[in-house]
């Protein structure tokens, strides 16, 4: 690169010069491995009143990044220990905010093209433009303080507000905080939709814990995995005699949330009958007893939350139309994790704290070779999956780094995940058979944190059949206090 011509930097007014310190001056980082560019670079933005810092590899860059923010970074193509490209893909993982331009003496289109689609900011070629190089700069410096305060203000927000264990930075979920902010003082009836696993219930807490019922009790019940005939017994209570089972009276859930939030999970799963006793609580804020005769008051805020379309639901006849309409008042749609990548490295970052110190361990890292291939995984099982590859990693660590080794077959592509075959003499086909059911029932619960209900969804089986297939393969299920029991 040292025989391609180099831009002289022209002479700049004192004026200008004055007029550019007044306004807000940015912090730019140069990284490139020729003494004469970076000279001319560094010149060139100190006298617009930029404060510069140089890195003269990508490994050095990219140490600076992680040690101090920068509203531009002005990346060489061409470096003696990485590839520019691969360092960009490195800001991009670690930091997806961080504004690049692109500068190389290589500047083909194929290349401008590449470094856009790679996540550049902009593209400059050698020998460069002073003054379409400054105003590239200063572009991408204002709209990199723009996003920033954009930012700033959301995450101050979402600190005054109760988001607990709410992890993300994406787009998607600042736009969610914005709506939780928003409801939460209402009384209306909300609808978090999204797939299993994307912190529906979570979300449910956040609007209790900033509404005026904050004080009053949070009560939520997973229709899915509660028995249909028991779920109405469970939500609205009963009198003593009222069925066989019954010997004393006891409330229901819209009882002990009295003043407070009654969260109903899967609501899709409820039968017609259950869902017209619904529709009658939210339309006339009463309810009565199984057996009973007198009508209860019910000041219940409802959260509701599905992970099926219930639109079609109610064209297909699964789903009242009218509950459908007093439920939906408020609709939050929760995306998966993979369409809010940037938030997995903060997600990972919260897992490793939480289980290292759950496990009683120094805080585990991830290697950077990790992290990209969870980024890259397409996570069916949403962030509930991401947490449970991350707790799983953290026990089987024996060191303080996690390598892509103590990752699940099944997000890194090594090939078959079923366990290796039983080739001894006395094993029979139905032994064998039997010990890959086993493990693949074993790899789809722990995807689903150990929930049935999930897990029979996601093998397209009924509850009852997924059950009988546990308990005859003997499988321990992992209970949320960390034990394991045959099932």
């Amino acid at each position: 690169m040292s025989d391609l011509a180099i831009s002289e930097v022209t002479p700049i007014t004192r004026r200008s010069t004055i007029e550019s310190k007044q306004q807000s001056a940015g912090k730019i980082l140069i990284i490139d491995d020729e003494a004469a560019i970076r000279e001319s670079l560094e010149t060139l933005l100190q006298l617009e009143g930029y404060a510069v810092e140089i890195a003269e590899t990508g490994l050095d860059g990219l140490a600076h990044i992680g040690q101090r923010a920068y509203d531009v970074v002005l990346l060489d193509l061409s470096l003696p220990d990485k590839n520019g490209m691969d360092v960009l893909a490195e800001i991009r993982l670690q930091y997806p905010q961080q504004a690049v331009i692109m500068i190389t003496a290589y500047g083909t289109v194929e290349n401008a093209v590449r470094a856009m689609q790679s996540g550049a900011t902009n593209f400059i070629q050698k020998p460069w433009d002073n003054e379409k190089l400054l105003a590239d700069v200063r572009a991408a410096v204002a709209r990199q303080k723009a996003e920033e305060e954009n930012i700033q203000l959301k995450r101050a927000m979402k600190q005054r507000y109760n988001f607990e264990h709410i992890v993300g930075k994406s787009e998607p979920m600042l736009k969610i905080f914005d709506l939780v902010a928003q409801v939460a003082p209402s009384r209306s009836t909300v609808l978090l939709q999204g797939e299993s696993g994307t912190g529906k219930e979570l979300i449910a807490k956040a609007i209790h814990l900033n509404s005026t019922r904050r004080d009053r009790p949070f009560v939520p019940v997973n229709s899915g995995s509660t028995p249909a005939d028991l779920l109405e017994s469970t939500l609205f209570g009963h009198v003593k005699g009222a069925f066989t089972s019954a010997i004393t009276s006891k409330k229901g859930l819209f009882e002990v949330a009295d003043r407070g939030s009654l969260f109903l999970d899967e609501i899709g799963t409820m039968s017609m009958d259950t869902q017209a006793k619904i529709l009658r609580v939210l339309q006339d804020r009463r309810f009565m007893h199984l057996g009973g005769t007198q009508e209860i008051q019910a000041d219940v805020r409802v959260i509701a939350a599905t992970n099926v379309d219930l639109r079609q639901m109610v064209k297909e006849g699964k789903f009242r139309e009218d509950l459908f309409y007093r439920l939906n008042v408020i609709s939050i749609d929760l995306p998966p994790l993979r369409q809010r990548k940037e938030d997995i490295p903060l997600l990972v970052h919260h897992f490793l704290q939480k289980y290292s110190e759950e496990n009683e361990r120094p805080t585990r890292r991830l290697s950077i070779d990790a992290l990209r291939v969870l980024v890259g995984y397409s996570w069916p099982g949403n962030v509930r999956e991401l947490e449970n590859t991350i707790e799983r990693a953290v026990v089987l660590s024996s060191g303080v780094d996690i390598g892509v080794e103590l990752l699940p077959n099944h997000i890194v592509g090594r090939g078959n995940v079923l366990p290796a075959i039983n080739t001894s003499p006395g094993a029979s086909l139905f032994t064998i058979v039997e010990d890959c059911e086993r493990q693949i029932i074993i790899d789809m619960l722990e995807q689903c944190g150990w929930n049935q209900t999930e897990a029979a969804e996601r093998f397209h089986v009924p509850l009852s059949t997924l059950n009988q297939k546990i308990k005859r393969l003997a499988i321990e299920i992992k209970k949320k206090n960390g034990h394991r029991e045959v099932a």
